[in-house]
Parts: C-alpha cells; sequence; structure tokens
C-alpha cells in the first residue's frame, strides 16, 4: 500500500455509457490525438475495449465508486476527453483502487507479500529472466530470487525532478534495472508535466477540480485558456495548459509565491462549499495543512510541476520485454499507449489492464516453465558492484547534496520548454556531479540501512535521468509532452517515430523504433 498509486486523485478512463452519446472509437481517438500521434494504435484500441470490464470487477470487489442519484456509477470531465470518462471515487481514487485489490490479494492464502525488500538486478541468460537480486531491509541479507516469470510494475521515474508530485519512494530503480539488463527504454523524453501542483511541495491538486469547474487565472484575473485552446479551456490536455501557463508567466502576467517561484491561480470558489466537500475533500484538506489555503474560500496558487513519465520499458502490446519470461505493467512499462502526452485518468486504466493482461500471462508462462539455473558469476557481479562499489565506496561530497543537484538540474534544463543549449549543458552537468567521489555510505548498519538504500537510489536516478535528457536532445522537434523552442514544430517527416535507449559503459545507445498505426493518420492537433 506504499505504492505512489494511492496518491492519484481524479479518476480512471472509462466509456460506460454509450446510450448518453459516448462510445469506445471516441475515447480510442481522443487517447492517440491526446498522444500527438505517437501513440501505437493498436495498443490504444486494446486500453478501451478492455477498460470497461475493470470498472465493473473493481466495483464487484468493493470498490467505492461515487454514484449518480439513480445508483450507477458516476463519470467526469477530464481533459482531451469528449465526454465525461474519469470514473472517480471522491478524489481518492486510487487509494481506493489500490485498497480493494489489496482487500482482494488478501482472500488467497498462495498469495505472498515480501514487503521491505530492496530489489537490485535482474538475472538472466540475456534471453531468459531467471530471477532478481534483492536486499531485505529489515536484517541486510543480499538474497536470490528464482523465478521462471517476472512482473516489473516500480512506477515511474518522477522523483529525477525536485518539484514532483511523486513520493520520495518513486525513484526508477525498477527501470534502471531493466537498463543494466539490456533491455531498451522508450520514449524517456516525454515527461508530463501536470498543470496544478501546490507551492512550494509539488504536491497535485487533481485534474477533477477543473472537471468540476475550476478556473486558471492569471495575475490579470483573466481565465487565459481561452487564448490558448478556445473550445476545451481548461479541459485541453496538460501538454498544452502547462506550456499555455508558463507563456503567461513568461510575459508577465504570472504571480510570485512566497517562495519566490512564479506561478498562477486555481479558483474553485464559485464551485460551492456544499461541490467541494462532496467531491473534493482530498484536495481541500491538502490546500490547507501544505499551502495554508481554504479553496472554498480563496484560489490557490500552483504551477506546473513533474507528474508522470510516458516512457518505460520497451514492451509490446501484451507487455513482453525483450527478455523471455519478463513482464513489465503500469508506469514502468511503455507499450506506447500514451505516445507523447498521456490523458489524465489513463494511466490508472493502463495499470488495470496491463496488469490483468502480464499477469495471465506469466501464470501461464511460469505453469509450463522449469526452475531456471541461476548465473552465479552474474550474482557475483551485482554483489561486487552495489557493497564494493556503494557501500564500501569512499568520498568527501555528500550524496543528498549531489542528488538534490541532479534533481534541480532537471528542474531547469528539462522542464516544460527545452532548447539544445539547455540539453547540452544538463547532460555536461550530469557528467559532472556523477564523476564526483560521491558513493559513500556514513551509515554502517546492516539492519534497516536508509542511507546505503538512498545512495542506490541516487545511482540509478543518475542513469535514468541521463536518457530523459539524451533522448530530449536527439528529438529536433516539438511533439506532446516534449516542446522545443529551437525547433517548434511536430515533425513527421524525421520525427514520427519511438526513441529507444540501451545501456552502454559510455553514454546511451539510441536508436529508434517505428509508431504501429491502424486507421489514424497524423493531423494537427487543436483544441
Amino acid at each position: 500500500m506504499r505504492s505512489h498509486s494511492v496518491s492519484a486523485e481524479g479518476g480512471t478512463a472509462a466509456v460506460l455509457f454509450q446510450e448518453e452519446g459516448d462510445n469506445e472509437e471516441s475515447h480510442i481517438y481522443d487517447t492517440i490525438k491526446g498522444s500527438d500521434f505517437l501513440a501505437d494504435q493498436d495498443v490504444a484500441e486494446r486500453l478501451v475495449k478492455t477498460m470497461p470490464l475493470e470498472i465493473y470487477q473493481l466495483d464487484h470487489w468493493g470498490m467505492p465508486w461515487s454514484r449518480r442519484l439513480d445508483g450507477r456509477i458516476d463519470q467526469r470531465k477530464f481533459g482531451g476527453y469528449s465526454f465525461p470518462r474519469a470514473t472517480y471515487a471522491q478524489d481518492k481514487v486510487g487509494f481506493y483502487e489500490m485498497q480493494t485489490l489489496y482487500d482482494t490479494c488478501l482472500k488467497y492464502e498462495n498469495i505472498e507479500f515480501y514487503n521491505e525488500w530492496f530489489c537490485t538486478s535482474i538475472l538472466h541468460d540475456n534471453k531468459t529472466f531467471a530471477g532478481v537480486t534483492a536486499i531485505e531491509m529489515k536484517s541486510g541479507d543480499f538474497v536470490v530470487f528464482k523465478a521462471p516469470a517476472g512482473i516489473i510494475c516500480t512506477g515511474g521515474a518522477g522523483r529525477i525532478y525536485s518539484f514532483s508530485t511523486y513520493s520520495y519512494s518513486s525513484t526508477p530503480d525498477g527501470l534502471d534495472m531493466a537498463y543494466r539488463a539490456g533491455l531498451g527504454l522508450k520514449d524517456m523524453e516525454f515527461v508530463q508535466f501536470h498543470p496544478t501542483g501546490i507551492l512550494p511541495s509539488g504536491i497535485l491538486v487533481t485534474e477533477g477540480a477543473r472537471g468540476e469547474g475550476g478556473y486558471l487565472v492569471n495575475s490579470d484575473g483573466e481565465r487565459f485558456m481561452k487564448k490558448y485552446a478556445p473550445e476545451k479551456l481548461e479541459l485541453a490536455p496538460r501538454d498544452v495548459v502547462s506550456r499555455s501557463m508558463i507563456r503567461e508567466i513568461q510575459e508577465g502576467r504570472g504571480m510570485v509565491h512566497e517562495s519566490g517561484a512564479a506561478c498562477l491561480t486555481l479558483d474553485l470558489t464559485h464551485l460551492g462549499e456544499e461541490t467541494i466537500k462532496s467531491k473534493l475533500a482530498g484536495i481541500r484538506e491538502i490546500g490547507i495543512k501544505f499551502s495554508g489555503v481554504d479553496i472554498v474560500k480563496e484560489p490557490i496558487q500552483i504551477r506546473p510541476v513533474c507528474h508522470y513519465m510516458m516512457g518505460g520499458i520497451h514492451t509490446n502490446i501484451d507487455g513482453s520485454t525483450e527478455i523471455s519470461g519478463l513482464w513489465a505493467a503500469g508506469e514502468a512499462s511503455c507499450n506506447s499507449t500514451h505516445g507523447s502526452n498521456r490523458l489524465g485518468a489513463n494511466s490508472t486504466s493502463e495499470c488495470l489492464v496491463w496488469g490483468r493482461i502480464t499477469g495471465k500471462l506469466a501464470v501461464q508462462y511460469a505453469s509450463n516453465k522449469d526452475s531456471p539455473s541461476i548465473n552465479g558469476e552474474q550474482v557475483h557481479k551485482e554483489e561486487k558492484r552495489i557493497y564494493d562499489g556503494i557501500f564500501r565506496g569512499r568520498g568527501q561530497v555528500n550524496p543528498y547534496e549531489v542528488r538534490k543537484s541532479l534533481t534541480d538540474n532537471m528542474d531547469d534544463k528539462a522542464y516544460v520548454f527545452r532548447d539544445n543549449e539547455g540539453l547540452s549543458e544538463g547532460i555536461k552537468r550530469l557528467s559532472e556531479l556523477r564523476d564526483m567521489t560521491w558513493k559513500h555510505v556514513d551509515d554502517r548498519a546492516k539492519e534497516y540501512n536508509t542511507n546505503f538504500f538512498n545512495v542506490m537510489e541516487a545511482d540509478s536516478m543518475f542513469r535514468i535521468a541521463e536518457v530523459v535528457l539524451m533522448g530530449a536532445y536527439i528529438r529536433r522537434e516539438s511533439r506532446g509532452a516534449h516542446a522545443r523552442t529551437d525547433y517548434p514544430k511536430r515533425d513527421d517527416l524525421n520525427f514520427l517515430k519511438h526513441t529507444l535507449a540501451y545501456y552502454s559503459d559510455s553514454q546511451p545507445h539510441m536508436a529508434w523504433h517505428p509508431v504501429t498505426f491502424t486507421r489514424y493518420a497524423p493531423v494537427e492537433r487543436k483544441y
């Protein structure tokens, strides 16, 4: 239950009411258009067609969906959709979904939880999965888990940024394990910046707040989205809204938060106390606790914040990776559902759909496989990497200061707008930080050595941050969440393709991968 999914707030997208005008084809097209036509279209179709079953499955397991007056499951408006599709439970959707799934798992005696373990590497023979290495936190023991099949569902890499909605545990350890095992990381340059992160913490104000009718307002008191997305206004896709907000700030129509950061405001006061208490109670509590603002009475200051990684471990439509017997699901994976920009509420949908798909495939595979053999040299090499290279490493530089410099570098050089000079400087700065003698652990304890785990997390953050910067550097166009001021146009001729990054000792080896088209040709994206 510590998964960052418990913090998902706004909704889970699905087509439930076709009799009211909505339909699956509309959801498919909205997803593809929202992706700026980089989504694999067969994958978007599978998401949409499977998702209603997941909503009802959760309902049968006890999920407390918010209801209409007639008792049917309710849905709210979300950015980029043609119809209300965000199925919600107040503004605590992720928490309730996780609790429902966890409670259901507890019914089965054959499900065993390994709580408080830190995985460090994937074991394989270059073609076939064999297990993982891990450290038990409470004892400090280094252990090998043998397994005929595995699923990586370790979430995104949002903590490579300082201003982020992610929990502090959302570091890219799972992505890095896959990367070091030789798997490709796909489309990592596409980082979603959610329009409404509160200052200074970065905690999310759900898109559901705008779905319920909230206004984005500049220092002139103007609902400025009418200039940028006259049809959708505040409910344009997140990349469009975030860029519009930064332009307002750059053109002098922003405010200054007490922390010194430039910002704008989200106004919910016109919704009324009853609506806010019944549908946005969690956001009201967050505003009071972390910003000292009661959204019933006054607007809250916000700024675009790192919220989601469209990229991840390269998989096919079934979630299969390039290693046989290993799958990836959720934000850790990239089956190209979201292309260059995810529509809100499609992320929890993706988790549910490919959780089912990969789980079923992994069970079928494992049932027909013998116990794998473990490469002892691979285990020894990993043990040497983490103990000789990190735990017993020495240096004069504080690793926590280096980690903060790394995340500040990402905030500065790979934010909503990017350019060649900034990305080049970001890559250079990252290299300088990595070359410092920072890999040292002051805490020598064996049990619950969080200092050790924090430094291992930082080690992973360096490699994944480099992949993000390199992908952004070589993609010389603007598409979805990736906006280059020096290449402001989308370039379908040269860049209508996925990036792939593979590990090497020097820097990521970059390659390209084709996009799957089924029925929709790219067109100009307008809202």
